[in-house]
C-alpha cells in the first residue's frame, strides 16, 4: 500500500534535487521515470530505493502495483509529481536508484571490449551509443573528457534500459592512460583505415569522439584509427550513427 506524502515533505525536496547533477553527485542516486524504465530496471535485477506515484498511476500501471510488494512506494498529488519529473508530460511514476561506483579501473580488468565516449556532450547521442553497445555485445562504457554525465535524465531515457545492464565508468584520458597497456585503442575519425580492413584485436578500446571536436585528448592514446567509407558528399556522420557502425564492425564475427 502506497504511503501518502504531503506537497511540502522533506523527502520530496530531496528527490527534486536529483534533477540536477549536483544533487545526484551529493546523494549518489538518480531517477528513472515511467513504467517502461521501471520495468527494465526490475527485470535487470536493479534494486530500487523507493518509488513515487500519483493515484492515477497506481491504478493504471501494473509496474506500480508490483513495486509495492518489494519497494517503498509513496503516493503524491499530480502537482507534486510534476515538480519531481524531468519530462514535459509526466508519467506519474518514478523510482530512485543508487548510483554505482564509477572508477575506470574495473573496465580494464578483463579483455572484453570497452567503448569510450570522448566529448559526447549530447545526452541523446550518449544514450543511443549505450544501446548500440549493448546490442553488439559491448557491455563496458567509459564516459570520458567532456562527455555528458551518464546518469543525466536524458541519457537514462535514451539508453532505454541498457544503462542497467552496462558496466559504466567516468574518467579522463590521463587517468585511463596507465590502464591501456596491451590494449588496441581504436579511434574513430574521418580518413582512418576503413573499418572492415582492420584486424580483430584481442583487447579493443573503441573511442568515439564528437562530430565537431573529434577525439580531442584521446587522439594521442590511439594506436590505430578507423574510418567509415562514405560515397556521398556528406563529410561526417552523427556520433551515435558513426559509433553504431564502428561497434558493428568491431564485433562482427565475435
Amino acid at each position: 500500500m502506497a504511503s501518502p506524502l504531503g506537497a511540502h515533505s522533506t523527502r520530496l525536496r530531496q528527490i527534486r534535487e536529483l534533477r540536477r547533477k549536483k544533487g545526484r553527485t551529493q546523494q549518489r542516486r538518480f531517477i528513472i521515470e515511467g513504467p517502461t524504465l521501471v520495468d527494465e530496471a526490475v527485470r535487470s535485477g536493479i534494486s530500487l530505493v523507493e518509488a513515487y506515484a500519483t493515484r492515477e498511476a497506481l491504478g493504471r500501471y501494473d509496474e506500480a502495483r508490483t513495486l509495492e510488494r518489494s519497494t517503498p512506494v509513496y503516493e503524491v498529488d499530480e502537482a507534486s509529481f510534476a515538480r519531481l519529473s524531468d519530462v514535459e508530460t509526466p508519467t506519474g511514476l518514478l523510482a530512485v536508484v543508487e548510483m554505482p561506483a564509477l572508477g575506470p579501473e574495473p573496465l580494464f580488468a578483463d579483455a572484453a571490449p570497452v567503448l569510450v565516449l570522448a566529448g559526447i556532450a549530447d545526452p541523446g547521442n550518449a544514450g543511443t551509443l549505450m544501446r548500440s553497445a549493448e546490442a553488439f555485445g559491448v557491455g563496458k562504457v567509459l564516459f570520458a573528457d567532456g562527455s555528458v554525465e551518464p546518469h543525466n535524465p536524458k541519457v537514462v531515457r535514451s539508453a532505454m534500459g541498457s544503462l542497467f545492464r552496462t558496466r559504466l565508468a567516468v574518467g579522463t584520458a590521463a587517468e585511463v592512460a596507465p590502464l591501456l597497456q596491451g590494449w588496441t585503442v581504436r579511434g574513430l575519425r574521418a580518413g582512418g583505415t576503413p573499418l572492415d580492413r582492420l584486424e580483430k584485436p584481442g583487447k579493443l578500446v573503441l573511442v568515439v569522439g564528437s562530430e565537431r571536436q573529434g577525439l580531442a585528448s584521446w587522439e594521442p592514446l590511439c594506436t590505430e584509427f578507423g574510418g567509415i567509407a562514405m560515397h556521398g558528399r556528406t563529410e561526417s556522420l552523427n556520433a551515435a550513427v558513426a559509433g553504431a557502425i564502428a561497434l558493428y564492425e568491431a564485433t562482427k564475427g565475435l
